[in-house]
Formats: structure tokens, C-alpha cells, sequence
């Protein structure tokens, strides 16, 4: 037998397919709706002691599962599970870096392009006709040419957009709790000076209580009206309101949103915000990518059940005991 079949794993919500398929095939697995005790029976809730999920896990329902070892999360943002709660209760949590690193890099780019040059408007224009009925379209305001990029969050994914940055000929800095060792770009110790020393600010920060709309209405301003923001981390992490009055009356030029506080809800003055650029969280929303995130979740669960150990644990489970096999 294999040391899998006893093992149920609870998948509450929505899950990757692949995630889903490889997880099925070696565990006993409970589905629910979402992350919700009542939706359990007794018997479940004692059986279960692994958690593949891509939904909100609460303290309380953490603590509802008396044998849970382990919450697998789909993704490397984490917020949606509370991870302090589960290391103090022992309970191992998982998320999936580093395999969506590069092509979640590689959309920040695509994103400030996209909102410098405005080339999604102007592919519109191309296809409503106006190329052949009005001309070329309009020379853009913004360009990337004598720009000083500041990024907010450098770690492993800030780390990837800063040197495709550097392929773009513009100066880095950067702002995080603390320096990065072994890196030369300029560090600023708060967020506010970091805008005020650039004209273009990518934010890749997590969210949590920590980065709760950091960036604000005295961000945006010393950040100025040539200035252009960049989010691709959390929506939470942006005081929304304040961007859009930004965006509206000119106290920044532009800013491409990859991220939103309510997904998939957007508010109304971003939806109505010319010199915005949005799209719907796609930034490692790959076949390629999402399968290799996919697999993560479901190796993170093998080496724990099979080995006694963990490929990818969050820094505030990094202490939780391993488990003897």
C-alpha cells in the first residue's frame, strides 16, 4: 500500500486541474464549496489532514481540522491563508514560487509597455479602421527613453523585472523592509522617498496587514504627474481611490494594473480611467506556467505524506516540525 492511500486531502473551491488530477489519483480526497467547517462532516473533518487550496483559510478553520498537517496554496502570494496561525498551531504551509518567476516578470514588462506607449489603444485603432479613415494614431506622451524605474518588493519576481529593466538601459531602485545583499541598485528606506527619486514605480509587494494601501495618495504625489505605477503584486497593497483621483487629475500620467483589491470586481474610476491600462490577473496565466505551479502543489503534498518533507515552505511555517515517515 502506498503511503498515500490513507491520507485524505481536503480541496475546498477551485483548484487547477492538473493540481486536482495528480492529487485524486494517490490521496482520499473531500471537496467542499469553500473553506467552511459547517460544510464538513465530523467524520471528514477528523480524516483530514492535508489541504490543497486556492481559496481564503481562516484561523478558525484551520483550527476546525484537529489533524491537519499541511495547506498546500496554489500560488507564491499567500495572504488568503493565515500562515502566522498555522505555524503557531503546527501546520505546515506551502505556496509556489519561484516556477512562475520569469513569466510573471515577463508580463510586468509587457504591462509597461503597454501603458507607456498605450499599445493596446493604439491596436485599437487599427482594427476599428480609423489607421485607413483618420491616419496614424496619436504620437504618445509616454515613452520609456530617460525614464529611472523604482520597484517596490525585490525579491525573487522583483529581482527578474529589474534585470530586464537593466536589457532596457534604465537606472533601478528599489525599496523593501530591509537591503538586499548582493545587489547594486539604489535602496531607499521608505516607500515615499523611493517615488520621489524615480519617475516610474512597479510595485511586486505582497499583501498582508504590512503593505495595506501602501501605496497612497503621498506616493503617488511624490511620485509626480511624468510618473507612471506599475502593479503587478496585490491589489490590496494600492489605496484605490487615491490612485484613481491620481489618474484622473493628473497627478500621475499613466499606470497598468495587473491587480485589483476585490477581483474581479474594478472600481468604477479605474474602469473609467483613460490613461490606465487593466488587466484581469493574468500575469503567470500561462498552460505552461500553471501546470508547473499545479505540479508544485501536489509535490509539496508527496514529499510531506511520502518523505517527511517540504519543497516550498512559507517563511512563518519554516520552523513547523517535519514530520517522521
Amino acid at each position: 500500500m502506498a503511503a498515500t492511500d490513507d491520507v485524505t486531502i481536503l480541496i475546498p473551491g477551485k483548484l487547477h486541474p492538473h493540481a486536482v488530477g495528480r492529487i485524486s489519483e494517490a490521496f482520499n480526497v473531500v471537496t467542499a464549496e469553500r473553506a467552511d467547517p459547517t460544510l464538513l462532516s465530523d467524520d471528514e473533518r477528523a480524516r483530514i489532514r492535508g489541504a490543497a487550496v486556492m481559496t481564503r483559510v481562516d484561523a478558525a478553520f484551520i483550527d476546525a481540522l484537529p489533524n491537519l498537517e499541511i495547506v498546500a496554496s496554489f500560488g507564491v502570494g499567500y495572504d488568503h491563508v493565515d500562515a502566522k496561525h498555522a505555524g503557531s498551531a503546527g501546520v505546515m504551509v506551502t505556496n509556489t514560487p519561484d516556477v512562475l518567476t520569469e513569466e510573471v516578470a515577463d508580463t510586468a514588462l509587457g504591462l509597461l509597455l503597454n501603458t507607456v506607449r498605450e499599445l493596446p489603444k493604439a491596436e485599437a485603432w487599427l482594427r476599428a479602421g480609423k489607421w485607413v479613415k483618420d491616419g496614424n494614431y496619436p504620437l504618445t506622451r509616454g515613452t520609456l527613453r530617460g525614464r529611472s524605474v523604482g520597484i517596490f518588493g525585490l525579491g525573487r519576481i522583483g529581482q527578474a523585472i529589474a534585470r530586464r529593466i537593466e536589457a532596457f538601459g534604465l537606472p533601478i531602485s528599489y525599496h523593501n523592509r530591509r537591503p538586499v545583499e548582493g545587489v547594486d541598485y539604489t535602496y531607499y528606506p521608505t516607500l515615499v522617498d523611493l517615488a520621489r527619486n524615480v519617475d516610474t514605480l512597479v510595485s511586486i509587494a505582497p499583501g498582508g496587514a504590512s503593505t495595506e494601501k501602501a501605496i497612497n495618495a503621498e506616493v503617488l504625489a511624490a511620485l509626480g504627474s511624468n510618473g507612471v505605477f506599475v502593479n503587478i503584486g496585490r491589489g490590496s497593497t494600492v489605496d484605490e481611490d487615491a490612485l484613481a483621483k491620481a489618474l484622473a487629475d493628473g497627478t500621475i500620467m499613466a499606470a497598468g494594473l495587473d491587480v485589483f483589491a476585490d477581483e474581479p470586481n474594478v472600481p468604477e474610476g479605474l474602469l473609467k480611467a483613460e490613461n490606465a491600462s487593466l488587466l484581469p490577473h493574468v500575469g503567470s496565466a500561462t498552460v505552461h506556467t500553471r501546470q508547473a505551479m499545479a505540479d508544485l502543489v501536489a509535490d509539496n503534498l508527496f514529499a510531506w505524506f511520502e518523505r517527511g518533507e517540504v519543497m516550498t515552505p512559507v517563511a512563518e511555517t519554516r520552523d513547523v516540525p517535519l514530520p517522521t515517515r
